[in-house]
């Protein structure tokens, strides 16, 4: 199988050596988003649920560049460097995913990329 790269605007460039997502036949490797505005690739302003938002929206951009949308999202991983921040993301998440979720894992970090508090990936089924 060849492996697809999947390239959006509407999504923050890499800022490193890697794609926004692979797509490998029906399954789509999205890489770690966090939450950086596409159009300036600064972080959003507000506060943690903001950043969650614009998080969210993303990865929602990434999934709609590559035929999908969120609710094919199969397995997500959270990184969070606060895990207080926990029942905010549940709450974030209700308003991007519908029943049946993804399955999940939430990790607790020391640090992110530009020093953000939260990072998500994901992989998408097509």
């Amino acid at each position: 199988m060849s492996k697809n790269p999947v390239v959006t605007a509407d999504a923050p460039s890499a800022i490193g050596t890697y794609s926004q997502a692979i797509k490998v036949g029906n399954l789509v490797f999205m890489s770690g988003q966090i939450p950086l505005v596409p159009a300036t690739m600064e972080i959003v302003e507000g506060d943690f649920e903001a950043r969650a938002h614009q998080v969210f929206s993303n990865l929602r951009a990434i999934a709609e560049a590559a035929g999908g949308d969120l609710d094919q999202i199969v397995k997500l991983t959270i990184y969070l460097t606060d895990l207080g921040n926990f029942a905010t993301v549940n709450s974030v998440m209700e308003s991007y995913f519908e029943k049946p979720y993804p399955a999940r894992a939430a990790l607790g970090v020391a640090s992110l990329p530009k020093g953000v508090d939260i990072e998500a990936e994901a992989i998408l089924a097509l």
